[in-house]
């Protein structure tokens, strides 16, 4: 398994952050349910949130904190998903980036 850490910077408040990550599974759910197995998500505070999902049968946990200025995600990859590590986490800017209103650079 390969660590992953991705920042994300945000200027919203924490409840608007949660408001928009919980929409977002629901999408995410419904739009690529064909390709990805069921996303399991659960927050365990007010300011974290547990995934996990199975991508080509490829277990991904990860694990979403709010912190005030950037939402911070860590992902837990396996081997043959860690070659792509880059195209992963520029994919999660990207997303998260837009979801949150950031501008990346």
């Amino acid at each position: 398994m390969k660590s992953l850490e991705v920042r994300v910077p945000h200027s919203l408040g924490p409840d608007e952050v949660r408001r928009r990550l919980d929409e977002a599974i629901v999408r995410a759910r419904e739009d690529y349910a064909d390709k990805v197995g069921t996303i399991e998500a659960s927050w365990t505070g007010d300011d974290r949130l547990q995934l996990m999902l199975t991508v080509m049968g490829m277990k991904i946990d990860s694990d979403v904190e709010i912190l005030v200025e950037e939402l911070v995600v860590r992902l837990q990859v396996p081997g043959m998903a860690a070659l792509f590590a880059g195209q992963i986490r520029n994919g999660i800017q990207e997303r998260l980036g837009g979801l949150l209103g950031s501008q990346q650079a």
